[in-house]
């Protein structure tokens, strides 16, 4: 199997993989209901430990459409950086909200009366904590299809996907930065959707690449 199809079989899987989890993903409400909080926190905890393992398979698909998109511009390689830096925020909001807001959560639910306002804003406070790095994870992960994107575009290569990418992009990272974009989970979902829609048919694109074939220079 060439590189390109590992690459396009990396960005597809992981990709479906993120999608799975934002489905599934708990609120931080339903951590908090009576009588729920073992299911949820063990739910909360696998899907974040998914989501956290899907990471360097998306980043290994993206080294190989970057390898495939490497030109003169370095577009291709400053969108990798990019990406690299989402990854990391990626690994830390996901382990802020599957990990550590789990076990706050715990230690509310079990918390005597005098004590309970204490863990409430701490339980708070892993929230804002997740947002913000939410909020790299996003602009980042958008800066880097947007540079992808440009590269698609300047190589002549899959140009109605390259359109989709800037556009898509530049929607998220302007919604992020007016405030009018939340990262909840119904607002990070819709990132993920957007996002996903481009992975994948970039992974269709390396998947169906000539053997060895690369990006005209």
């Amino acid at each position: 199997m060439t590189d390109e199809r590992k690459g396009g079989i990396a960005l597809i899987g992981a990709v479906l993989a993120t999608m799975a989890v934002m489905a599934l993903h708990p609120s931080g409400h339903d951590l908090l209901a009576p009588g729920r909080l073992e299911q949820a926190a063990w739910l909360n905890a696998a899907l974040h430990g998914l989501a956290i393992a899907a990471l360097p398979v998306l980043f290994l698909g993206a080294l190989e459409l970057t390898r495939r998109l490497d030109g003169p511009d370095r577009l291709a390689i400053a969108a990798l950086v990019a990406y690299g830096l989402a990854s990391v925020a990626g690994m830390a909001a996901a382990s802020v909200s599957g990990f550590l807001a789990t076990a706050v959560a715990r230690r509310l639910a079990e918390a005597a009366p005098e004590q309970r306002q204490v863990w409430a804003v701490l339980f708070r406070y892993t929230g804002e904590l997740n947002q913000a790095f939410a909020k790299v994870l996003t602009v980042s992960s958008a800066a880097a299809i947007l540079l992808w994107s440009a590269a698609l575009l300047r190589r002549t290569l899959a140009r109605g996907v390259a359109v989709y990418g800037i556009a898509v992009s530049a929607i998220t990272v302007v919604g992020v930065a007016s405030g009018h974009l939340r990262l909840g989970v119904h607002g990070y979902g819709l990132v993920v959707l957007t996002q996903a829609a481009w992975f994948i048919a970039v992974g269709l694109m390396l998947w169906r690449a000539p053997t060895g074939g690369r990006a005209p220079s």
